[in-house]
């Protein structure tokens, strides 16, 4: 026989005790069950980065606004809940803990910035909520920051600066200079660099950093070209990248320096112009004028065209519809809303939404995926969104992410 308090008040402790031990699991069954399917999409919407976020939000709105003409699963919708992370780790935190607790979401979303979304997934992964993360980070995937709600469907820095390090290296010199944005995609991206330089014999003149969000760059430019590199490398993003290009083609850099960068924004090409980025070569996750050769693009294409007046989607608005995309196939390919079972369903998944094959590799949930080099134009374009050149895309494969093991993952055969 139990013992059961004589106490009224040690009974009603007792009492709410249960209570408290047993509320994480009916509020994950009620926020499971009816209504619509939330998922949080947590971007800069002010900010250096806040074209790329604008983008991302109409990618977004599109890939459920497919799904929920589709039917959704078993007629239940999909609801997007935006908020603005100002582009500040303390705000993306904030938003993502009310996402969660008063918006009662399923799922995130989001993110463009390193360090944001990183304080978006301590959120989530101490709340046991799916996250898809859609911007560009090394560490997200180690095993420190990592958990199974963890999703990466950005590409990784090591990733997009080993591509353009193998492409570009060989061609224009060993000398290089970087021109970094002092915070961890800029040190993440010189590392990858550095990495893929290494066997090519590339040497580092200098690392010369600026803080995020700088306008003049004509502190650097002087030393920059006295140390007379083969190569710049623009390790920055968004603004940064667009005043740094214009600044470095405005002081003679291109006349003995080939400027690339790993990232080469869609966005920021049409903000910054022709002249500013003429000859710059870079990395990307996606170009619209693959279309031609890549069906999927095609369709992802046709369809942003039609919901934005004949607009083209960028590289980051495409991870929006990617991300947000996969999250659903895997509710549908685990019939259920639970963030663990939809976990796993997503861990599983072989996808085509836009760029070609792609899938998470199963130690650190990164998307594997294909890495496309292009060439800024400056002559004989078609019309004003037919910026690039590509150049190579180089093939998703395993081989070109760090190993799991050197991410912290124990990996049994």
């Amino acid at each position: 026989m139990s013992h059961i308090p004589a106490n009224p008040r040690r009974r009603r402790l007792v009492m709410a005790g249960t209570a408290m031990a047993t509320a994480p699991a009916l509020f994950n069954i009620a926020r499971a069950q009816g209504g619509p399917i939330k998922i949080g999409f947590p971007v800069p919407l002010t900010g250096a980065f806040s074209a790329e976020a604008q983008d991302q939000v109409r990618a977004a709105e599109l890939a459920v606004k497919e799904w929920n003409a589709a039917g959704g699963h078993k007629g239940q919708m999909c609801e997007l809940l935006v908020r603005d992370t100002k582009l500040n780790p303390g705000e993306a935190a904030t938003r993502t803990l009310e996402l969660i607790e008063k918006d009662k979401v399923n799922f995130v979303v989001g993110s463009l910035s390193a360090a944001t979304q990183l304080s978006i997934n301590a959120v989530t992964r101490e709340r046991k909520v799916l996250y898809n993360s859609i911007s560009q980070s090394d560490t997200i995937n180690e095993a420190k920051d990592w958990s199974l709600y963890t999703f990466h469907e950005a590409l990784n820095p090591h990733l997009t600066a080993g591509a353009v390090g193998r492409y570009a290296f060989p061609k224009f010199g060993k000398r290089v200079v970087y021109l970094t944005a002092d915070y961890a995609y800029g040190h993440e991206m010189v590392r990858g660099f550095q990495r893929a330089g290494q066997s090519l014999g590339m040497q580092t003149l200098a690392d010369i950093r600026h803080p995020l969000g700088t306008a003049d760059y004509s502190a650097f430019l002087p030393r920059i070209q006295a140390l007379k590199p083969d190569i710049l490398v623009l390790c920055n993003f968004g603004r940064d990248l667009v005043n740094s290009a214009k600044q470095a083609t405005d002081f003679g850099i291109k006349q003995t320096t080939k400027i690339i960068a790993p990232v080469l924004l869609f966005t920021s090409r049409l903000a910054g112009g022709a002249d500013a980025f003429e000859g710059v070569l870079g990395g990307t996750s996606y170009y619209w004028g693959m279309e031609d050769k890549i069906p999927s693009a095609k369709k992802f294409n046709d369809a942003f065209r039609k919901a934005y007046n004949g607009a083209v989607p960028s590289d980051y608005g495409a991870l929006g519809y990617a991300g947000i995309r996969s999250v659903l196939q895997a509710v549908k390919d685990a019939d259920s809303l639970d963030s663990q079972r939809v976990a796993i369903a997503l861990r599983q998944l072989r996808y085509d939404w836009y760029k070609g094959p792609q899938f998470y590799r199963k130690c650190d949930h990164q998307s594997v995926q294909s890495v496309v080099i292009v060439e800024s134009k400056s002559k004989g374009m078609k019309d004003k969104n037919d910026v690039f050149n590509v150049l190579a895309i180089e093939a998703p494969d395993e081989k070109n992410l760090r190993t799991c093991e050197e991410m912290g993952h124990k990996v049994t055969t």
